[in-house]
């Protein structure tokens, strides 16, 4: 089983990762996504890895028809639980995305916030992009945002550490071969347990509980693609056009690129 498919983790490190802030710019990241693909109320939307519901709920707020997929039945429950609480629609399916796919169903599909590149071959994560062109309409918009390799460099760091819903969480990144990928290991210790003081451990673990071992750890590694690889790859599989951008609205993809988005319509 990889990674990705163990509720445990999920259920360890989505307070981590999806923070008050990640859900504060859920709004408006729908109304690009339904500005950029120019989509209509009721245009039926695929949020292909939509853990949560983030975006999908807001895109339902939006008068449009989603359908959410994810591996992770928890992640699941608690989009159900969100759409319910906001009074909003929403079809949620439990499936894997190397093998989902839904014929010319749908006008729009997205993928975002680097839910793209964890397979263990490249050959799985492309199968997803396959899917999601076959599941699009003709004249539909894939709307893909990730860490790509360029982004990567241009953001490299060899780590950080932050207090985030009850741990100190202490990263540590790795490039992997000629930057190809990157490992990434995040330690979390509770907030609430004693400290080491005037110990000479690393500056990076100051701090951390008075443990031998850390209450949580995991390392995973993201497959980097540049973006010209995934632009041309959208093309190759069906896609009439494949634009990069820096940001969701449209900036140049450069030095000054916040993230990659591709911008593909079939």
């Amino acid at each position: 089983m990889d990674w990705f498919e163990s509720e445990k983790f999920w259920t360890q490190y989505a307070p981590i990762m999806f923070d008050d802030a990640r859900w504060a710019e859920a709004p408006a990241v729908a109304q690009y996504v339904k500005d950029l693909a120019e989509l209509e109320e009721g245009s039926k939307v695929l949020d292909a890895g939509c853990g949560l519901g983030r975006i999908s709920v807001e895109l339902a707020a939006l008068g449009l028809d989603v359908t959410g997929v994810d591996i992770i039945q928890s992640e699941l429950d608690a989009a159900r639980d969100s759409a319910e609480a906001e009074g909003v629609p929403l079809t949620l399916i439990n499936h894997d995305l190397r093998t989902f796919h839904a014929p010319e169903q749908f006008d729009c599909a997205i993928n975002l916030y680097t839910s793209f590149g964890y397979c263990a071959t490249i050959e799985e994560d492309l199968q997803i992009l396959r899917n999601i062109c076959e599941s699009l309409k003709t004249g539909g918009t894939f709307i893909l945002e990730c860490t790509s390799r360029e982004t990567a460099i241009l953001y490299w760091t060899p780590g950080e550490e932050f207090e985030r819903a009850g741990y100190k969480v202490v990263t540590h990144f790795e490039v992997v071969g000629a930057w190809e990928g990157l490992r990434s290991q995040w330690t979390l210790y509770p907030l609430d347990t004693p400290t080491l003081r005037g110990t000479q451990e690393p500056p990076s673990l100051r701090g951390a509980p008075a443990t031998k071992q850390p209450i949580i750890d995991h390392t995973f590694i993201q497959r980097l693609y540049p973006a010209s690889f995934l632009r041309d790859k959208l093309i190759e599989f069906g896609f009439s056009k494949a634009e990069v951008f820096g940001d969701y609205d449209k900036s140049p993809y450069n030095e000054k690129a916040r993230t990659m988005v591709i911008i593909g319509t079939k």
